[in-house]
This record gives C-alpha cells, sequence and structure tokens, in this order.
C-alpha cells in the first residue's frame, strides 16, 4: 500500500480497490449531497486562537465516557456491512479498536454479529439500535448484546424510512453473495437483495418501525439496564427532549448525511445541543471528522467526544485491521499536536477560548480551499 499521510488519503485507495456499487454506498449521502459536503466544509470555517508560552511536554488525551475509562475521545461510529470492505469486515475493527483502547459501536446491520464481535477479546463496546416493528426481535437484540458485554445501546432516531441515496438507486444496491446481516440470522427477517431501484431502501421499508416515538426510550429501558444514546439529534428542542426522557448521552448526527439532505452539518448543530443540555448528558459529535484539528473543534464547541464512520470503513478497506489501527493512531497523533500547539495540556484545558466561528463574526469570509 502507499504511503498515506492522513486519513483522507485511505478514501482514494479504498475507492480503487472496491466494487462500484461498494464504494458508492459508503461514500454518498441523500438526495443532492450538500450536506455531505457542508459536514466537511462546516470545519474549514471554525479557526483557533492558541495559546502560547505554556509547558505542553506532557500532554494527556485520555477520557472518561460513560463511565468508561478510553485512551482518547475518538471513537468508532457504527457502519453497517464492513465485510463488503475486507473479508474480516467488523472482527478486524473491533481488534483494531480495542488495540487502540477506545470504542467501537457495532451496527445493527453488521456483517458480524454480536457474539463474533465479543469473541475478538476485551474492549468497550456500544450496540447500534434499528427499531424493527416486531418489538420481540428488539428484544432479542438488546438481550443478546447485554449478554455479549455491550456497555450501550446507540438508538437511531432520524431513519423511519431511509434517506433517497441516488447511487444507490442507480446501482440496485443489494449485499453481495455470500454475506448476511448476522444479527438477524435465523429472525426471519428477509434479505436485502436486488429490487428495481435500493434493495436496502425496500428492506427498511418492510422492517423499520416507522411509528418510533419518545416513548419508546422509556420501553427500552424497561427491557434493559444499558444506557441508551440517541443518535440523530440535531437541535435545541430535541436534544431537552432526550434528556427528559431519561437518555445517557446524545449523538449529534446527521446519519452521515444520508437521511435529510440540507440540514446543517453536525458541527453547526454541536453548540445549541450542548447548550441546551446543560452539562446534565453528555453529548458527542459524529460526522466529517477527519482531522485531529476536527476534534478539537468538537470539543471546544462542548462535545464530549467524537465518533467516525467513513474512515473507519476506507481505512479497513484499504488494509484491513492495520489500516483501521493507522487511522485511529492519526487521528490520535493530529489531535495531540492540535492540543500542544493550542496550549492544552489535558481534556478539560479545551475551551470555547480556543477557537473562533464564522458565527462570532458574520461578515467573516474564509478563503476558499
Amino acid at each position: 500500500m502507499e504511503m498515506v499521510t492522513n486519513v483522507m488519503e485511505f478514501e482514494k485507495i479504498a475507492k480503487e480497490k472496491l466494487p462500484k456499487m461498494v464504494y458508492d454506498y459508503y461514500a454518498s449521502g441523500a438526495e443532492d449531497q450538500w450536506t455531505l459536503q457542508e459536514n466537511r466544509n462546516a470545519f474549514s470555517r471554525i479557526l483557533f486562537r492558541p495559546r502560547i508560552l505554556i509547558d505542553v511536554s506532557e500532554i494527556d488525551v485520555s477520557t472518561r465516557v460513560l463511565g468508561f475509562n478510553i485512551s482518547m475521545p475518538i471513537m468508532i461510529a457504527p457502519t453497517a456491512m464492513q465485510k463488503m470492505a475486507h473479508p474480516d469486515g467488523e472482527l478486524a475493527t473491533a481488534r483494531a479498536t480495542s488495540a487502540a483502547g477506545t470504542i467501537m459501536t457495532l451496527s445493527s446491520w453488521g456483517t458480524c454479529s454480536v457474539e463474533e464481535v465479543a469473541s475478538t477479546g476485551p474492549g468497550v463496546r456500544f450496540f447500534q439500535l434499528y427499531v424493527t416493528k416486531d418489538r420481540n426481535v428488539v428484544r432479542q437484540l438488546v438481550k443478546r448484546a447485554e449478554e455479549a458485554g455491550f456497555k450501550a445501546i446507540a438508538l437511531t432516531a432520524d431513519t423511519p424510512r431511509l434517506g433517497r441515496r441516488e447511487s444507490d438507486i442507480k446501482n440496485r444496491f443489494a449485499l453481495p453473495r455470500g454475506l448476511t446481516l448476522k444479527n438477524f440470522e435465523g429472525l426471519d427477517l428477509g434479505k436485502i437483495e436486488k429490487t428495481d431501484d435500493s434493495g436496502l431502501a425496500s428492506y427498511v421499508a418492510g422492517q423499520i418501525d416507522q411509528s418510533l416515538s419518545w416513548k419508546d426510550i422509556k420501553w427500552l429501558q424497561s427491557i434493559t439496564s444499558l444506557p441508551i444514546l440517541v443518535k440523530g439529534v440535531i437541535t435545541a428542542e430535541d436534544a431537552r427532549i432526550a434528556v427528559e426522557y431519561g437518555a445517557a448521552g446524545i449523538i449529534v448526527s446527521n446519519h452521515g448525511a444520508r437521511q435529510l439532505d440540507y440540514v446543517p452539518a453536525t458541527i453547526m448543530a454541536l453548540e445549541e445541543v450542548v447548550k441546551a443540555v446543560e452539562g446534565r448528558i453528555p453529548v458527542f459529535l459524529d460526522g466529517g471528522v477527519r482531522r485531529g484539528t476536527d476534534v478539537f473543534k468538537a470539543l471546544a464547541l462542548g462535545a464530549s467526544g467524537v465518533f467516525v464512520g467513513r474512515p473507519t470503513l476506507f481505512s479497513l478497506a484499504a488494509d484491513g485491521e492495520a489500516g483501521v489501527r493507522k487511522m485511529l493512531q492519526m487521528l490520535r497523533d493530529e489531535f495531540e499536536l492540535t492540543m500542544a500547539l493550542s496550549g492544552c495540556r489535558s481534556l478539560r484545558e479545551i475551551s470555547r477560548n480556543h477557537i473562533k466561528t464564522d458565527w462570532d463574526f458574520p461578515h467573516y469570509v474564509p478563503a476558499k480551499l
């Protein structure tokens, strides 16, 4: 594999190695893909206010998430069907994440099961949950995740229907031959097969419960002792409701810009959500993170940590477990460097005063890259 000097370069390698249908599924967003671009571009509208002449000879990037000590505030987001990227799929991601000392979130739509991921060895892992129409299936999935040692449920709340992903429609996306959604094996939930448009969209329409509402957080709490993170919050109104219903945390996410196009970049929505929860529960960011500088900016705006999705898939496609390890190490190294150059020795020292944004100075127009 050619020399990789930053996380974004994994995508080029992945594009060359993966079948077009698979790459497009991982890379594309909804409709015009405006939000897909904005998730990245918005970070460039946040600038640093570094402090100088501070002893940064020792820097601590470790943190705690839901009571668990992790090596850095950079975690793995849930991404589906990882065996399309590499034969080891979610198992490689689990091993790499554990080696890095951070948290992996396994997708409900994984091509490896909760039990298989648990079998890779110790590690702090969360389980991402789609709520199906058959609530007995949900009960079984949650129970299996709990028994397999997963530590939290990340409830995806922004997908009553699948967003219009035109690449998947053109490619007539279907799960490649020989792969299955392992968590659903034996549960009579059908398969993602070729249709006249997107096989995934057809599958979701048949399985996902469109009646899901806030009261179902209470229902989930009644069937599990695991903390519930609500994933998909981008407004202050929903953040306050999540707190009221007992969410253990919020993941500010627009589903990788794959659901409703023309919603704000998650980094733009983050501060509104942070202010609304008033420190009552932790807030995490998911979407657009490709640099250690992005991680710092998210923490300066009040996030307790970030989740990365596409970088996981592309580094996995590029070089399997070693690729994911390298991706996580790159982000950690860049983040630590950003802390040093900003005069911060621990996460506690990162503050809103270390950045300025274009909404702080509305007449500021950044130069185009």
